[in-house]
């Protein structure tokens, strides 16, 4: 039975659900895991995670579609992208099988936490792992947990999407050769000064250059960016110190199989930004954010498709990706894990 939940209301913040799934790596190797109910972690006060920051995570959602199914997107690939973060910070590498399957258990066993069809919130899913014995010595740490839970969710946008501001700041996001690529918390935290300061100053977002000459677009504190041009070709910018988001890879796929449209990914220069005609940063949580303008530098650039609501390609986007992971649209094969 569902929970007794006002689902249309819900925010986009935790909420604790009865289930998580824990899984220990102990003498080089990892145990079965298991569900707990316990939402407390206890661990060393010199655990690698507190002293060096040795942690990643995952973010997706499953969804119940239209037929009545639950489902999560692509879990596969959030399987791939956390063994690609593990590698990076020398930590195991949880097996992506048992990925996949930890991620089916912990849905399961909250399965009345999943929102109904058509209610606009979803099941949010966070797989995350971190160093857990003590360290001193910066040296990875020789036991590491891994552990998924979820939290009900409402829509990212409250009232409707508005079209945002980005402003293109002077911090680096990521160095050359760097971390850049893989969903680390460092990452994450270095970001967080840069926001808060960006909103202080009336922004949603910044857009970091990549950070050897500041003159090319990389990305956003949490999320990829993707751009169309006058004559509909959908472009996202090209850079080994972008992360690789899910859900852009996703778009430019609907962009081309799907709508038919050209799409480029490239290095894009920051003179470039004034000929395109639409903008949208696209992540797990709202899919799609259209941008309005971007402000460098004292330079205001407007978005031709205005600031009141999306771009036709990037509403085209979003409804047909939406329709996919709600099952209104025939998914490509292997997008979409039936949980029930």
């Amino acid at each position: 039975m569902k929970k007794d939940i006002d689902w249309k209301n819900l925010g986009f913040g935790y909420i604790k659900t009865d289930y998580r799934f824990v899984s220990n790596y102990k003498d080089g190797k990892w145990d079965e895991g298991e569900l707990s109910t316990d939402s407390e972690i206890t661990m060393s006060e010199s655990a690698g995670v507190l002293q060096y920051a040795q942690t990643c995570f995952e973010g997706l959602k499953a969804y119940t579609t239209a037929d009545g199914h639950v489902v999560c997107f692509r879990p596969d690939l959030n399987a791939q992208r956390m063994a690609a973060s593990c590698e990076r910070l020398e930590m195991p590498v949880y097996p992506e099988e048992k990925f996949v399957e930890a991620v089916e258990k912990v849905v399961k066993a909250n399965i009345d936490w999943v929102p109904p069809y058509g209610t606009g919130a979803t099941l949010y899913i966070r797989p995350y792992m971190f160093g857990s014995s003590a360290v001193i010595g910066v040296k990875p740490a020789e036991e590491y947990q891994f552990r998924i839970f979820t939290t009900p969710v409402g829509p990212y946008f409250k009232g409707g999407v508005k079209p945002i501001t980005l402003r293109v700041p002077d911090f680096d996001r990521a160095a050359p050769r760097g971390t850049g690529h893989v969903k680390a918390g460092l990452n994450y935290a270095m970001s967080l000064h840069a926001i808060v300061d960006a909103h202080k100053q009336g922004y949603n977002e910044n857009m970091y250059l990549d950070s050897a000459t500041r003159t090319k677009v990389e990305e956003t504190g949490g999320a990829n960016i993707i751009f169309v041009t006058p004559d509909n070709v959908v472009v996202t910018p090209k850079s080994s110190t972008i992360l690789p988001s899910i859900t852009r890879r996703s778009l430019m796929y609907v962009a081309q199989h799907y709508l038919g449209l050209k799409t480029e990914e490239r290095e894009i220069h920051v003179e470039e930004l004034k000929d395109f005609t639409e903008c949208a940063l696209c992540g797990t949580a709202a899919v799609l954010s259209p941008v309005g303008e971007i402000v460098n530098h004292g330079e205001h650039i407007y978005l031709p498709s205005g600031k009141d609501r999306m771009g036709v390609i990037t509403q085209k986007l979003y409804d047909t990706l939406t329709g996919i992971q709600m099952g209104r649209i025939e998914a490509p094969d292997g997008w979409i894990k039936v949980i029930q």
